[in-house]
Formats: C-alpha cells, structure tokens, sequence
C-alpha cells in the first residue's frame, strides 16, 4: 500500500474528528464548550481577514463560483504575493479587498473595516483613506493631463485633511523614497513604463494606507524594468511598514516576498514560506518550503503531482498516528 503523510501536530485530527470519547461526561463537555467561547476570534490579530469567503456572478441565468470559501489572513507589515491561473479568483478577492465589489458570503475584514457591512459612503472612505491599489495598466493608474508630483498630491486633495504645504511635502518625500524627483513635472506620456508605476506607487501610498494592493503591476513591463517596480514596493515596505499584496504571474516576483500564496479553483491551494538560515560559515542562504493549506473547514487541497502519481481520485483512506495523517489511495476495489 503506497502512503503518504500530511504533518500535524502531535494529536492532529481530521475534519470532523473532535477527539471526544462517547462517553464524555456533561462537565467535560461544558470544559470543552468554554474553551472553545474563551478562544480568540479568527483571524483578530490579522490585518486582513478572510473567512470562507464566498463570491457568485450571475450571467444569462448560469452561476459562476469565482470564489469558494477562500480562507486567508495578512499580518501587518507583510509584503507578500497571491498567484493563480486564470478564472482562479485572485482578480476577484483583490476587487473585494479594494472595495471595488462585495463578496456574496462569508466574512471579510481589513484594518478593523467589515467590507460587507459598509454602505456606499462608508466604502469611498475605506478606498481613499484604507487601501491603495496599483493596476497592471499604467494608463488607469494616473491622470495624463496632471504631473507626476499633481497626480500624487490628487488622493490628498479628494481627502481633504491636509494643507497645501504639507500635500507638496508628502508628493515629494515618496517621489524620492521612490528614486524618481526628477520626473515630479513631467506628465504621464513623458514616461517610461516603469517610471509610471512607480509613480502610481507614490499615489497609492499618498494618504498612508494600511494596505497597497497591486494587480498584475509588472505584467507589462521587461524583466529589468519590472524589478526596480518591484524594489519600489520593497522600499515602501520597509520604510513606511506598509502592508504589501501583490498578485502576479511574474515567478520572479512570487520568490522576491517572503510569502506567496497560490489560489485555485476559489480557494487558497498552498503557501510557499521563505527564510534565510546562516550556517556555521556565517554564509546566509534563502530556504523556502511548500505547504498545503487547510482551511477552516478542514478541507485540504493536495498537489495535483502528488495526487497523480498515486492514482489519487474521489476518495482516499485516511489514518491519524501521533504526529501526522496518514493518506492513502482508495483500494476498497482491489480488495
């Protein structure tokens, strides 16, 4: 019998396995039910927190889940990267967390904002003053008939909280953070690609977001290109601890950030950790790790290499030991 294991915690049960004897007393059964009602909230130590969340298109009477109780929780300061295929429901989960659309179910929160309970005057605030957002098309981020340094200081003069000094000061303190003060009186069609991304960088950062969302913002650029766009969001990151997600294609970006989470079919798939060790030497090394996700209602999505390989389809034999589960492909047929 071929087996693979899923690591856990000593004791790990299954979805559904609550570890209870059936002869539990109601004391113990009460210990249980306080324990659970005393345990902190999901997801109240993120910055943003996705609870099988839920997204339905209806068009011409078909529906079309785009998302399927997706699960995920940003910690503040992150800089990290969400990648999917096409259809997986990455574009879709970025518009929820902007603001841009409502999801149809489950929960959603960022910096302490419910994205489902905001009415419309509620949701243009959170958009001018909670998030910022990068698009893949440079020309959707700026307006053409104002300059790099005007189209920096506009997001603050929508705000309307600050003087007309102090917008000056702020267009010009990200301009240099981000390496371009020379192009602060050009307009848009006097610049490179890259220097208008990072340009739209500057307004999305301009009223001090808690959040920087980008879709896609190196899609249309060059490789070389593409990573000074990218050390942009680095530097915005490091200095201003700004709150980093980006959705990409680019793989070079994807193994930049410390973190990349993959999306498929509606949900988030599995999650590449990266860490630098040090070894006796002192000579410092970039380890990532693979893992799959298990979401909040146990559901787990294995690789599509690993299921495969073992003939791995509809169901599978599952066996908990002391410090992982044990899988198996389903041989009920050959016995």
């Amino acid at each position: 019998m071929t087996k693979t294991g899923i690591q856990g915690g000593a004791g790990t049960a299954g979805p559904g396995n609550t570890g209870a004897s059936g002869d539990a007393t109601l004391e113990e059964l009460e210990r249980r039910a306080t324990a659970r009602r005393d345990r902190p909230s999901y997801g109240h130590d993120a910055l943003i927190a996705c609870d099988r969340l839920v997204r339905v298109f209806t068009t011409d009477g078909v529906e079309v889940q785009a998302l399927q109780g997706l699960d995920l929780l940003v910690k503040e300061g992150e800089l990290m990267a969400l990648v999917g295929a096409s259809g997986s429901g990455k574009s879709t989960l970025m518009n929820i967390l902007a603001g841009l659309d409502v999801p149809t179910a489950g929960a959603a929160r960022v910096a302490g904002r419910d994205l489902l309970a905001m009415d419309g005057g509620a949701r243009l605030r959170y958009r001018r003053e909670v998030v910022g957002f990068v698009w893949q098309q440079t020309a959707r981020n700026l307006l053409p008939y104002l300059t790099a340094a005007q189209n920096v200081a506009l997001p603050m003069q929508l705000r309307g909280r600050s003087k007309a000094r102090r917008k000056t000061e702020r267009a010009e303190e990200l301009l240099a953070m981000l390496g371009i003060t020379e192009i602060r009186d050009r307009r848009p069609h006097q610049l490179s690609g890259g220097q208008q991304q990072r340009v739209a960088i500057a307004v999305a950062l301009a009223n001090d977001p808690a959040v920087l969302l980008a879709d896609e913002p190196t899609g249309e650029l060059d490789s070389a290109t593409g990573e000074q766009v990218f050390a942009a969001f680095r530097r915005a990151n490091e200095e201003l601890g700004t709150t980093i997600v980006i959705v990409t294609h680019d793989q070079a970006v994807a193994s930049e950030v410390r973190r990349t989470v993959a999306i498929r079919d509606g949900r988030t798939s599995s999650e590449v950790l990266r860490r630098t060790e040090v070894d006796e030497q002192g000579r410092e090394s970039l380890v990532a790790r693979e893992y799959a996700m298990l979401d909040r209602a146990g559901r787990l999505q294995l690789p599509a290499e690993y299921t495969q390989a073992l003939g791995m389809e509809h169901r599978v034999a599952l066996e908990l030991e002391q410090d992982h589960i044990g899988v198996w492909p389903d041989d009920a047929d050959r016995r």
